[in-house]
């Protein structure tokens, strides 16, 4: 039974009640013991005078682009010898030197068609070429690349599984020479000659015939991964979960996905904001970009306007602590005390701010939900919105939160109404009018971080509910209520614009984690 002291908000209230000393180092012990860094000693003049960072002209601190996936392709084909009376060739049609030169052109100018479709960063290397896989083991490509896209036309590709990269197996039967393994990559490679996939790592959804568009979601879904693992984050007030044991989410998300986790205390963080709101440049500096936010089209301010100003300050200081840990990845635990008494403001607008421009901003450090927003964000390119789930109705289900991006395509603001974050009526928090008719991946988290539950939706409402979160984006869904319901795992939703079911689950059999799309069940219901 849940103890009736304990109480689960939307934006936990912080105590400002101080820690004895021997709490303080028992909280410090289980941070270092997940991996955290504490930056303490932190100023802001200092920041500003290492990154030269915010003064009244220069430009805002923008977060790094994504790394790129670096893709060996390697051609593994036969070499083909006459001889009277005997079966002298395998399979396919690439059976010399000369045939082979010939598809490596073919490859090339594949692959040159997907670098120019990518949303995503991706790089090919040269083309190895070979007669068994095992020949370029050990070639420098190898330990450069993250993926090799295998071109299987030859017999000898068994020990590819073994070069401890990510494997995509391309075949052809339509688009060019026959390939061997079209008619045995399943019986011999995958299965081994049983009927169970047997090759650890490899599946029948690395393999790919004919089509290089096939390798497009592959390859996205891969770059995500990528740049998902071993991020750095700044955890204001700790790494944290909603309604779950101090630490012991974070401890997990931190060996699934080697996070690090810099954790800036309260009261450092207190520190910090009373010196940049004490620069009278830094002030005049976010003046200037209140002014100008208020210019983007759809843009209107229903509260007041210090605390729209303060929420640009606060913009700012959290982009020069990213900048100083290099990372683009920030959240906040119990903003509504820790905060709002020294930034006069919420934090809600600043997270939107910090999204609208590509950085990876959540509130509430909840690390049941935040790993599948960074992975979700370096999937599709995109902000995402982290929200509050109401109970399945009627076919629809409706997300809310008080802070939300307004360039959810990546690229448009939706119109906003700026007003009071909803439990404090205090600060600045948008209302954002998201675009209807758009298809969205949500995705359900569970506490245990084991399982990741996900559906499509389409945009159907945008409704302002006066008396929960500001910004309510409601969808329609395939799946049923009765579906949905007895499916429901964690609490916290992240969702986006777009539809990534597919690059979600490849990517996250990587990590161990089980993804359940809804949708393929609904869809099974009504066969």
């Amino acid at each position: 039974m849940l103890n009736s002291n304990f109480h689960a908000h939307c934006c936990p209230h912080y105590s400002p009640e101080p820690q004895t000393e021997a709490q303080l180092e028992v909280s410090r012990r289980a941070f270092l013991a997940m991996g955290g860094v504490f930056m303490g000693g932190l100023s802001y003049a200092a920041l500003q005078g290492t990154l030269q960072a915010a003064d009244d002209t220069a430009p805002v601190a923008m977060p790094t682009p994504r790394k790129p996936l670096i893709v060996k392709p390697i051609l593994c084909h036969n070499i083909a010898i006459r001889r009277e009376a005997a079966s002298w060739r395998n399979w396919g049609g690439i059976q010399s030197v000369e045939e082979a030169n010939e598809e490596v052109v073919r490859i090339k100018k594949e692959l040159e068609g997907v670098k120019q479709r990518a949303d995503y960063p991706v790089e090919f290397l040269d083309v190895g070429v070979c007669t068994n896989v095992n020949q370029l083991r050990d070639h420098p490509d190898i330990e450069k690349c993250d993926t090799i896209l295998l071109y299987g036309s030859g017999h000898n590709i068994f020990g590819v599984e073994t070069f401890g990269k990510d494997v995509v197996l391309f075949q052809r039967w339509d688009s060019g020479p026959v390939y061997r393994h079209i008619i045995t990559i399943s019986a011999r490679f995958l299965r081994q000659h049983t009927d169970e996939q047997a090759i650890p790592g490899i599946r029948n959804s690395d393999v790919v015939v004919d089509n290089p568009e096939e390798l497009d979601w592959r390859f996205r879904a891969l770059c995500g991964l990528k740049n998902s693992k071993g991020a750095k984050i700044i955890t204001i007030g700790g790494a944290s979960a909603w309604a779950q044991p101090y630490g012991s989410v974070p401890e997990i998300a931190k060996n699934i996905w080697n996070y690090e986790y810099h954790n800036i205390s309260y009261d450092e963080m207190r520190k910090l904001i009373e010196e940049v709101k004490a620069d009278e440049k830094a002030m005049e500096r976010a003046k200037k970009r209140a002014d100008a936010y208020l210019k983007i089209p759809g843009t209107k301010l229903e509260t007041r306007k210090d605390f729209f100003v303060l929420s640009f300050l606060l913009d700012d200081l959290f982009r020069v602590l990213m900048k100083e840990v290099g990372t683009n990845m920030i959240t906040v635990n119990s903003c509504m005390g820790a905060i709002m008494p020294a930034s006069k403001t919420t934090a809600c607008l600043t997270l939107t701010t910090l999204g609208d421009d590509g950085y990876l901003a959540f509130c509430e450090s909840d690390f049941v939900a935040i790993p599948s927003g960074i992975l979700l964000t370096n999937i599709c390119g995109k902000p995402v919105f982290f929200g509050n789930p109401c109970f399945p109705i009627n076919g629809t289900s409706t997300i809310c939160h008080c802070s939300a991006p307004r360039k959810m395509d990546g690229k448009n603001f939706d119109p906003v109404r700026i007003v009071t974050h909803y439990e404090s009526d205090y600060g600045a928090a948008p209302w954002v009018d998201f675009q209807r008719g758009v298809v969205t991946t949500h995705i359900v988290p569970s506490f245990k971080s084991d399982r990741w539950v996900g559906m499509k939706g389409i945009v159907v409402d945008v409704p302002f509910k006066p008396s929960s979160c500001r910004s309510q984006i409601t969808v329609r869904r395939e799946c049923s209520d009765e579906l949905l319901a007895d499916n429901l795992v964690g609490f916290h939703w992240m969702t986006c614009y777009g539809d990534y079911r597919k690059e979600i689950g490849y990517a996250l059999r990587r990590v161990g984690i089980q993804w359940d799309n809804l949708d393929k069940v609904a869809t099974r219901e009504m066969s």
